[in-house]
C-alpha cells in the first residue's frame, strides 16, 4: 500500500503533535545508531522537545565528541572569520583614503571661494589663479556660446515673422483689387461700346437677296 505524501507544516492539534514528535524523535535516534553501526561513524544527535526537555544519542561518549566539534567548528569557521576580517580592515583603509580625499577637495573648494586663504603659500596662491582663469575662461566661452544661440534663435524667429508679414501683404493686397469685371466703367468705354452697338445695328439692317442659277453674262 502506497503511504501518502504527507504536507510538512505545524501540527495544530496538540495530541497529535506530541504523539508525532515522539514517533519521529525515536525513529530520528534509531537512524542516528544504524548509520553508526553501518558505517563505523562518530555520530552524535540532539533533541530538545517543545516544552524544553533533551533526548540525544552519541555512537561514544558525547562529551568527546562535543569537544571534536568544537575544535573542528574553530578550525573551520576560523579561518572564514579571519578572511572577512581582513575584507573588513580592507574596506576601513579604503574608507580612510576616500576621507582623506574629501577632506581635501573640500578645503581646495574652500580656498578657490576665498575662504581659509591665510595658511596659503605663494605658490598655492599662484595656483589658485592659474585655475581661478582657467575656470572663468571656460564659463565665460559656455555663456558665449548660449548667447549666441539665442541670437540665432532670435533672428531666426524674426526672419519667419517678416516672412509672414510679407505674405499677409500680399493676400491683402491681392484680395483688394477687384478683377476687370468689377471695376466701374468710364464714360469713353460706354461711348465706345454704343458705338459698336450702332455699327452693329446698321450693318444688320443691310438688305440682301440670294439667287441660285447661273450668273448673268
Amino acid at each position: 500500500m502506497v503511504r501518502g505524501k504527507i504536507e510538512i507544516k505545524r501540527i495544530e492539534n496538540v495530541t497529535s503533535r506530541q504523539v508525532t514528535f515522539s514517533k519521529r524523535r525515536k525513529g530520528l535516534l534509531k537512524k542516528a545508531h544504524e548509520l553508526s553501526v553501518l558505517c563505523d561513524a562518530q555520530v552524535a544527535a540532539i533533541v530538545f522537545s517543545q516544552n524544553g526537555r533533551l533526548y540525544d544519542f552519541a555512537s561514544s561518549d558525547m562529551k568527546k565528541i562535543m569537544e571534536r566539534y568544537e575544535i573542528y567548528r574553530r578550525e573551520a569557521f576560523g579561518e572564514e572569520r579571519l578572511q572577512k576580517e581582513q575584507y573588513v580592515q580592507e574596506l576601513k583603509k579604503e574608507m580612510a583614503v576616500m576621507m582623506h580625499k574629501i577632506e581635501h577637495l573640500q578645503l581646495h573648494c574652500g580656498k578657490v571661494m576665498g575662504q581659509d586663504l591665510d595658511s596659503c603659500s605663494v605658490e598655492e596662491l599662484k595656483e589658485l589663479t592659474i585655475q581661478i582663469e582657467k575656470s572663468l575662461t571656460i564659463v565665460r566661452s559656455r555663456k558665449a556660446k548660449l548667447n549666441e544661440d539665442k541670437i540665432e534663435k532670435l533672428k531666426a524667429e524674426i526672419a519667419g515673422g517678416k516672412r509672414v508679414l510679407n505674405e499677409r501683404s500680399r493676400l491683402q493686397q491681392m484680395f483688394e483689387e477687384k478683377p476687370l469685371w468689377m471695376q466701374p466703367r468710364s464714360l469713353e468705354s460706354e461711348k465706345s461700346a454704343a458705338s459698336c452697338g450702332c455699327g452693329n445695328m446698321n450693318i444688320s439692317d443691310v438688305k440682301t437677296d440670294l439667287f441660285i442659277g447661273l450668273p448673268e453674262s
